[in-house]
């Protein structure tokens, strides 16, 4: 009986331990955990272990750029980005996170290879993505998006990684750019999407979610 005793205390000590170790914590509102456990403990829920998430719902986190990625979790913990999809998830995540968890997160996420989610689902499409992709639409006055995103889509100057992210999330972003004030930072991608139709805003997304490293 004695010997049950001391078993029990030693299990409960045990998994006392591992719940109270810092390195395993999921405690959103404690500074001291940093910013690469946030991101096994917490983000990987939604954004994969190592950023690449498997639901279109949530973006491709792998190889973003780190300033971009500073400047969109400021903004939810600063509770300046509105759209629905974002604010329901991010805001919440977010709010207590410090500047140096934020830089954590990002230089963890940056460091990540991204790949490519798989088949467009508008393969019919992916060329014509690719022309509004290098071109643009000069009819419209929209102009190329690799001008913005570099000629891979890596990103560059604060924009953001648009290579292999899931398509239809890259649609819905595009949308809000072009419907409404959710994202106020955008103000340059209101004015590029402003002219695009959804036709050309899944040719787009089409062309990136399969774009291939050149």
């Amino acid at each position: 009986m004695k010997s049950s005793k001391l078993l029990a205390i030693a299990l409960l000590t045990t998994f006392g331990a591992a719940c109270s170790n810092i390195e395993r914590s999921r405690s959103l509102d404690n500074p001291a955990i940093a910013g690469t456990t946030l991101a096994s403990q917490v983000c990987s829920n939604c954004h994969g272990l190592d950023g690449n998430s498997t639901s279109p719902n949530f973006p491709q986190l792998a190889g973003q750029q780190k300033e971009y990625l500073i400047a969109q979790l400021t903004g939810f913990r600063n509770h300046k980005r509105l759209d629905p999809a974002g604010f329901e998830y991010m805001w919440g995540i977010s709010r207590s996170l410090t500047d140096e968890q934020i830089g954590d997160l990002a230089t963890y996420y940056a460091a990540k290879i991204r790949n490519a989610p798989g088949p467009s689902s508008n393969p019919s499409l992916i060329a014509e993505g690719k022309d509004i992709f290098v071109n643009g639409i000069s009819e419209k006055s929209v102009p190329a998006c690799a001008s913005c995103h570099g000629e891979q889509g890596q990103g560059m100057a604060g924009n953001p990684r648009l290579a292999n992210q899931h398509e239809d999330y890259l649609v819905k972003q595009l949308m809000v750019f072009q419907r409404t004030d959710e994202r106020p930072e955008g103000s340059v991608m209101k004015v590029v999407a402003h002219s695009m139709t959804p036709l050309d805003m899944k040719a787009v997304a089409a062309y990136l979610q399969e774009m291939p490293s050149e």
